[in-house]
């Protein structure tokens, strides 16, 4: 089996910004695979390699890794102090009845599933999600979502809490892959194929921008995250014009900054 690879988006002598692939863990899970840390090192030769900051195993995109001590300590305060703007991509089931829009609701780990999280209005700690509207495919529709707060899974509980899971989320929503044939009209399995393919069957999240300091990093998205979202453009009823604004269409597919309305 080939060794996972990262792609080292930006690196100076503090810190190393990287694009994680769905299915690296960034601490040491029960899978025995190597986790991000130990990746970067066998790449990059640097032994005092730091977690600033987390991203669940299965979603993809940006995150930070300290290079020192001291560079860990700057960055984490930048974060627990919410110094952080952080902006995620989010393929939901449904589409909300507003262009914008925040959920502010409270959260607890569960009492019945440790690795699950789940809204309590009188025992969970404070959790504000903003989101806007990007492309409304009919049955699925693309979110840019900004956690005001970090706390553990919040996009994924504030989103099924909302009536909106992911539309892969096998602890908050559907374990079901997302095929091309549950949304092309008159969708033929190809000649040669013995069975449909599909687009995606991970996490449908992904951290797309971060601005932190003077830095803005953006991750461009994993293989099947951009192929899910150009079908979806592609054969929904709308087209092009699923979107709201088409320009955020062509910023995705060549990593560029999105053009968004989202509150602070």
């Amino acid at each position: 089996m080939a060794k996972e690879r990262i792609e080292i988006l930006y690196q100076d002598s503090d810190i190393i910004a990287v694009n994680k692939p769905a299915g690296v863990s960034v601490t040491h899970d029960r899978s025995g695979k190597d986790d991000l840390i130990e990746v970067l090192q066998r790449e990059t030769r640097e032994e005092d390699l730091r977690i600033i900051h987390r991203l669940d195993k299965d979603t993809s995109g940006i995150i930070l890794v300290a290079k020192n001590k001291e560079a860990q300590s700057k960055f984490c305060s930048l974060f627990e102090e919410s110094n952080v703007k952080k902006t995620y991509l989010a393929l939901v089931t449904g589409c909300p009845e507003s262009a914008t829009g925040e959920i502010d609701a409270l959260i607890i780990q569960s009492d019945k599933d440790p690795r699950r999280m789940e809204v309590n209005s009188k025992k969970g700690k404070e959790a504000k999600t903003r989101w806007q509207l990007l492309a409304n495919f009919g049955s699925i529709s693309l979110l840019a979502v900004r956690p005001i707060t970090g706390r553990t899974h919040q996009i994924r509980v504030h989103f099924s809490h909302a009536g909106m899971p992911l539309a892969i989320d096998p602890l908050y929503g559907t374990n079901e892959p997302l095929m091309l044939s549950s949304f092309k009209h008159g969708y033929k399995l190809s000649r040669n194929a013995e069975k449909e393919i599909p687009l995606i069957e991970r996490l449908t999240l992904c951290a797309y921008q971060l601005e932190i300091e003077n830095h803005h990093f953006i991750a461009p998205l994993e293989k099947k995250f951009k192929a899910a979202v150009k079908m979806l453009t592609k054969y929904n009823p709308k087209g092009l014009a699923a979107f709201v604004n088409d320009q955020n269409f062509q910023r995705l597919l060549n990593a560029e900054p999105l053009l968004l309305d989202i509150p602070q």
